[in-house]
């Protein structure tokens, strides 16, 4: 994987842990939808993600990573961006409250791992060995 896909996987998680801190105190439905900043704050950031993994991404990095769901982040992405005031509440509330945990959870994972570690600037992967 290039670098560049590891930096646009650290900004969806970026995103994806600026959603939750945003919602940590929300455990419904109801109070998310209680503060309108709130609202638009996720929204944008969902839209975000779905930005990102779709023209950002390259397809090699989507293809090595068949644990995440891109076409459904798209489909949210598309959702939100072709339909706004359309967009089903209760789509994104379950988008945040029961996919995002898992999809960064996921992200971590992957940018955790040893496959990916000689992408990490300054690791010995980056090294000419002599």
């Amino acid at each position: 994987m290039e670098s560049k896909d590891r930096q646009v996987l650290e900004k969806i998680n970026g995103h994806i842990q600026s959603v939750l801190n945003y919602c940590k105190d929300c455990s419904s439905l109801m109070q998310f939808e209680q503060n309108r900043m709130r609202v638009e704050a996720c929204v944008f950031n969902l839209m975000q993600i779905g930005e990102l993994a779709k023209s950002l991404l390259s397809e090699e990095a989507k293809e090595e990573i068949k644990t995440i769901p891109w076409k459904q982040i798209y489909g949210m992405r598309n959702r939100i961006v072709h339909g706004y005031a359309g967009v089903e509440m209760k789509i994104v509330w379950d988008t945040i409250s029961e996919d995002l945990p898992l999809l960064g959870k996921e992200l971590r994972r992957c940018l955790q791992a040893e496959t990916y570690a000689p992408f990490m600037e300054g690791s010995a992967g980056n090294r000419d060995e002599k």
